[in-house]
């Protein structure tokens, strides 16, 4: 009995613990919800659904758009947030440190004269559940968080064809040379 009881701490701390953490980047946008020096975007997992649904049935023969249509019903929802009016590298760093290093994998990583990029994934079995585009510097903050369930090449699809925000600097970075583990 006391095994069981054990076994279902652990079990419930394990889960607390996985919540508490995906729910960090929303605490984060909530933090800020109501500063007017930001903006703020949100696109649901239907408006997603919807466009993606769209493309796919106007496509009409086209592969690509097929596929893109396809891809883009796999997002789960879309979070920005950004700001020109703002000390960047400090929020850049309070941003940093709400995410859990044990549950995001780093992409990519750009220091480049007082600005700070930073792309980071979470992976669940096997596929990318978040994309995450954290960026700073002395004037300037964004955070974009996309949702979903993706592969790699599901995310270079995304960057090459689609003006998704972040997708751009994801596109410059070296996305090939990560692939599924």
């Amino acid at each position: 009995m006391k095994k069981i009881l054990l076994l279902a701490i652990l079990a419930l701390g394990i889960g607390l613990q996985a919540f508490a953490q995906e729910d960090a980047i929303q605490r984060f946008f909530s933090k800020y919800m109501e500063d007017e020096r930001f903006s703020r975007v949100y696109i649901s997992p239907k408006m997603m659904q919807m466009a993606g649904g769209f493309l796919k049935n106007n496509a009409e023969g086209d592969k690509d758009a097929e596929q893109l249509g396809a891809l883009i019903g796999k997002i789960k929802g879309i979070r920005i947030l950004s700001s020109e009016e703002v000390n960047g590298k400090t929020l850049y760093t309070e941003a940093m440190s709400t995410l859990s290093r044990n549950r995001y994998e780093e992409l990519m990583d750009v220091q480049d004269k007082g600005s700070s990029l930073k792309f980071m994934i979470r992976e669940e079995g096997g596929l990318i559940k978040e994309l995450t585009m954290i960026s700073g510097d002395t004037k300037s903050f964004s955070l974009i968080s996309m949702l979903g369930s993706f592969t790699y090449d599901d995310l270079n699809m995304l960057s090459e064809k689609t003006n998704i925000p972040g997708m751009e600097q994801y596109n410059k970075g070296s996305k090939g040379s990560k692939g599924p583990k």
